[in-house]
């Protein structure tokens, strides 16, 4: 007999998209959440301000090691169950971050929220184009777009809300319910595919373990380089050698490996090669002023928690308008590159005005360059151009 599908076609295709955005919001709110907390962290963690930045980085360090072997985790254990398990690992561990009782605890616990967070954006999307007619992809990747776009807005408002109100743990531990949620929605409507089989084939271990050491490597010497005077210390020196040397390795690896954890032949297609290296770019500038600009208005300025946060979400509210103007557009008939000169164009001037803040800046200045910066990511994630 032929096997009936896993997935029950009474299940809403609304019900499932906004149970697979749930998972992918509170984990795309948790690289925002925090930043307007850093300062809060530094203070109750007697932390200089490039070990509290550890707190951010290390959780998106372990993000881009787990990404790769999403899809490998899922057919071994079923996409459900994965999916499951990593919103279990994350809330757990979130709940681990807020009882921390020192810095070093708090990065080992935002290590394992990143590993547990970084395979819900990858399921998500690929359960959403799955539930919705190819026809309708385009529709339900801007309303996903939209949703997780509202995370950046939400987050740093509510974080700095949670942070002057109650204690920076809390930002924490308000993932709990949420976890809940989404852990109870996922049971209930998200079903694997028939055609979905779980198989163990090969991992290529070494490819793995030279994509953690070289990347491990790089953060510490990223984070503790001018402490220590960069290639002046041996510590310094010694993992410099060992990043350079893990990543390279890393590289031949899987470009002759069978089962590559990430394949790089991708890269010949000289179109994804270069989107990838402008959003590369772009987002090292955009990360950055994230971090930067609650620091700055907290520590020089004298904002409270809740202000800062409110300085970063402008910069969520263009991104949610900006979207969908980007894909009326290009329906319009706009060249998809010719947006995306735009917004660079754009966010390089952004960035330009912000080198030249000072004491004497005002919300307005500090937000309307966040909401500049800002637009340009939108333009290029949009998934119309992606697949332009």
């Amino acid at each position: 007999m032929t096997p009936q599908p896993a997935e029950s076609p009474r299940v809403n295709k609304w019900i499932v998209a906004l149970s697979v955005m749930l998972p992918t919001f509170i984990e795309v709110m948790d690289t925002s959440v925090v930043n307007v907390s850093l300062p809060h962290i530094q203070g109750s963690m007697n932390a200089g301000v490039d070990e509290v930045t550890w707190v951010l980085t290390s959780y998106l360090v372990s993000n881009a090691i787990i990404i790769p072997i999403t899809g490998w985790l899922a057919s071994v254990f079923g996409r459900k169950r994965y999916l499951i398990f990593s919103l279990l690992l994350f809330t757990a561990s979130s709940i681990l971050c807020g009882a921390a009782p020192s810095l070093s605890i708090l990065i080992i616990a935002r290590v394992l929220q990143g590993l547990g967070g970084g395979g819900l954006q990858p399921l998500s999307q690929a359960i959403l184009l799955e539930t919705f007619p190819r026809r309708e992809h385009g529709m339900a990747m801007a309303v996903f777009g939209m949703g997780v776009v509202m995370a950046p807005i939400i987050g740093p408002v509510v974080g700095g809300w949670i942070t002057d109100e109650w204690s920076w743990r809390w930002v924490f531990y308000i993932n709990l319910p949420v976890g809940a949620l989404a852990v109870l929605m996922t049971t209930l409507f998200i079903h694997d595919p028939a055609y979905i089989k779980r198989e163990v084939f090969r991992i290529d271990r070494w490819g793995l373990f030279l994509l953690a050491l070289g990347l491990g490597a790089l953060q510490i010497v990223l984070d503790k380089g001018e402490r220590e005077d960069w290639l002046q210390s041996n510590f310094i020196l010694i993992l410099s050698i060992t990043a350079a040397l893990a990543l390279t390795l890393f590289i031949i690896v899987e470009l002759y490996t069978e089962h590559p954890v990430v394949d790089l032949r991708i890269f010949r297609d000289r179109s994804f090669s270069a989107g990838t290296l402008i959003m590369f770019l772009g987002f090292f500038c955009l990360f950055g002023s994230f971090v930067l600009l609650p620091l700055y208005a907290q520590q020089l300025m004298g904002y409270t928690a809740f202000w800062a946060g409110l300085v970063l979400g402008p910069g969520g509210i263009s991104s949610f308008l900006v979207m969908p103007l980007a894909g009326i557009l290009m329906r319009k008939g706009i060249k998809p590159w010719v947006l995306l000169m735009i917004g660079l164009c754009t966010s390089s001037y952004a960035l330009l005005m912000m080198s030249n803040f000072n004491l004497q800046a005002d919300f307005y200045s500090l937000a309307l360059q966040l909401m500049l910066t800002s637009r340009w990511s939108e333009w290029a994630t949009h998934p119309e151009f992606s697949t332009s």
